[in-house]
């Protein structure tokens, strides 16, 4: 099928999208950009937000700037519920070639089961993670998902021997860090903060920040007075995560900077990293730059819920996809920032450790593909185009 014999309304391909998280909707524009390469005409409508508004989508809804936070975390189950039923009904009365959904699992895959009842074939883009906690739900998403592209190299193997038809299609970060390098001015400039220089990165949601910064400001002091020379700049992805991250700093006895949405530029400089958990890592880990991973969530939670639901042996990314523990990780809660401190003076004191951590890191930055997860993202979805019926 030839990507203009498939379409709603004189050839034209009428294609549902929807990301509700900031990275889905960087993603998802990726994707749009991608699929207009090669088939301009394609028409786009979807749960967008601003990217991918710009990239030619046309949002029924934007959920980029929700907070499943507290008790806003009940409100937008209520909301997610009659999105649900709203795009079922939208689907019934504007048939579409095909819905393309983008991570958020909790959102998507009850999205899905109404889609696929409106005759829709479904492409899943950047896989929930059930090899890591909850794999009962593989029954539902087999039901549920047409086709799926897999951002991480093992994920394609496990879900197809469980009936899935994945495809690894490379991680979409490659591509976000590959266009936008470090620049050499303001790397050279960072490196004059201090010697060891620190990077902090307590996380982009303002409760991973309030879970994760008070434990970087102990290991930094810490090693602030083993290595009294030493400068720690703490990166805040917006200027609302900055105003928190100020906020709790206070003046601390440890000389200290913030840099704002420029993470790359200070990864580029540092020389270890204390870096809250998630994606966050593996861009850590494109710098090669040695890391200590962090979270300090719910004990009680982890040990009444958790536990039960997890299935990995590491909890960070950067383990997972090495099948080992290449770099130390205190999750998902920690008692004492002692043994994490710990870590992070041998790793600053030891260089054969940190030589055979950058080597690990860059096997593991390979695995991940090349810079085109979109445009082989985007073929899969032209594939599965088919004529509204």
């Amino acid at each position: 099928m030839t990507p203009g014999s498939a379409g709603s309304t004189g050839g034209t391909p009428r294609i549902f999208i929807s990301a509700a998280e900031p990275s889905g909707d960087r993603h998802a524009a990726s994707l749009i950009r991608a699929i207009h390469t090669q088939c301009p005409a394609a028409q786009f409508l979807g749960v967008a937000g601003p990217l991918m508004q710009a990239a030619g989508c046309l949002a029924i809804e934007d959920w980029t700037r929700q907070s499943a936070m507290l008790v806003g975390a009940v409100r937008l189950a209520g909301r997610a519920y009659s999105l649900v039923h709203r795009v079922r009904r939208l689907l019934q009365t504007e048939p579409c070639n095909l819905a393309i959904l983008v991570d958020s699992p909790a959102l998507h895959l009850p999205m899905a089961k109404h889609i696929k009842a409106a005759r829709c074939p479904v492409l899943y883009y950047i896989a929930p993670q059930l090899w890591a906690w909850a794999p009962w739900r593989i029954g539902r998403m087999r039901r549920r998902v047409d086709r799926l592209a897999a951002i991480l190299p093992f994920e394609e193997p496990y879900f197809r021997q469980r009936g899935i038809d994945a495809s690894f299609v490379g991680h979409p970060l490659v591509e976000q860090l590959t266009a936008d390098p470090a620049d050499p001015t303001t790397v050279q400039r960072l490196k004059t903060l201090g010697q060891p220089l620190v990077a902090c990165l307590p996380g982009s949601r303002q409760h991973v920040i309030r879970e994760v910064l008070p434990g970087q400001i102990e290991v930094a002091q810490g090693i602030a007075s083993q290595h009294p020379k030493a400068g720690f700049v703490f990166a805040a992805a917006s200027a609302e995560a900055e105003n928190t991250i100020r906020a709790k700093l206070g003046t601390p006895p440890f000389p200290l900077h913030i840099v704002t949405g420029r993470t790359t530029d200070l990864l580029a400089a540092a020389d270890l990293a204390l870096c809250a958990s998630g994606t966050a890592t593996l861009e850590v880990a494109w710098h090669r730059l040695p890391m200590v991973v962090m979270y300090n969530g719910s004990k009680w939670g982890y040990r009444l819920v958790g536990r039960w639901l997890i299935t990995t042996p590491h909890l960070c990314l950067v383990n997972i996809l090495a099948g080992r523990r290449v770099v130390p990780e205190f999750m998902p809660y920690y008692v004492s920032t002692a043994p994490i401190l710990a870590e992070a003076l041998d790793i600053l004191g030891n260089d054969e450790r940190r030589v055979s951590m950058r080597q690990d890191l860059d096997a593991i930055i390979g695995s991940l593909g090349t810079d085109d997860a979109a445009q082989r993202t985007a073929c899969m979805a032209l594939d599965m185009l088919r004529p509204v019926t």
